[in-house]
């Protein structure tokens, strides 16, 4: 299992991205913040709901030094396949992790059937990693409830705030130009 700012498990895989199959890994993304975007497979329900706004909103995510990657149990054929049938999966830019061996989901803890993963998908989970590659937040949902992309950029941008003025913490709902906290202190002016 991941935990915080601890080192994430790298990996190098098949992943359908710019209209081709090809290998990544975690390491090539090092410099970035990466998010890793566990769902449970392609050509279902919320799946499309989500990945289709991360298409939305990934020139966003580009802004703040981010990239995604989505992740399922499928092969890359399988996300090529669903890329050309569907038009909200043809937005996707980021790269579409292939992951039927497990191995992915088995390292950051995903499936769903921790005690048979041959059988397992994963769970809608979503890791934050820095860009030295250390686990930041991370947050796993039951695969009936879709997550927030507006959410998750605040994730970023309170995880970058916080990288670059130590000391300080960001309350609750913070966004950029807020005020923050310093433990032991009153709110911190805006920044």
């Amino acid at each position: 299992m991941i935990c915080i700012n601890e080192k994430a498990p790298d990996f190098k895989e098949d992943a359908f991205v710019d209209g081709e199959i090809k290998k990544i890994s975690l390491s090539d993304y090092k410099g970035k913040w990466v998010i890793l975007f566990f769902y449970p497979a392609d050509f279902t329900f919320v799946c499309p709901t989500e990945l289709g706004d991360l298409a939305d909103n990934y020139d966003k995510f580009k802004e703040l030094g981010a990239e995604v990657i989505s992740v399922s149990v499928d092969t890359a054929f399988v996300h090529k396949a669903w890329h050309d049938n569907s038009d909200t999966i043809k937005k996707i830019k980021y790269p579409m992790l292939a992951d039927p061996t497990k191995r992915v989901c088995s390292a950051y803890g995903t499936l769903i059937d921790h005690d048979k993963p041959d059988e397992g998908l994963s769970l809608r989970a979503t890791i934050l990693i820095d860009p030295e590659g250390i686990v930041k937040a991370f947050e796993f949902h039951n695969n009936d409830i879709g997550r927030n992309t507006e959410e998750l950029l605040r994730k970023i941008e309170a995880a970058k705030f916080v990288e670059k003025n130590k000391g300080q913490v960001c309350p609750m709902n913070w966004k950029p130009g807020e005020k923050t906290l310093k433990p032991g202190l009153d709110l911190v002016g805006k920044i």
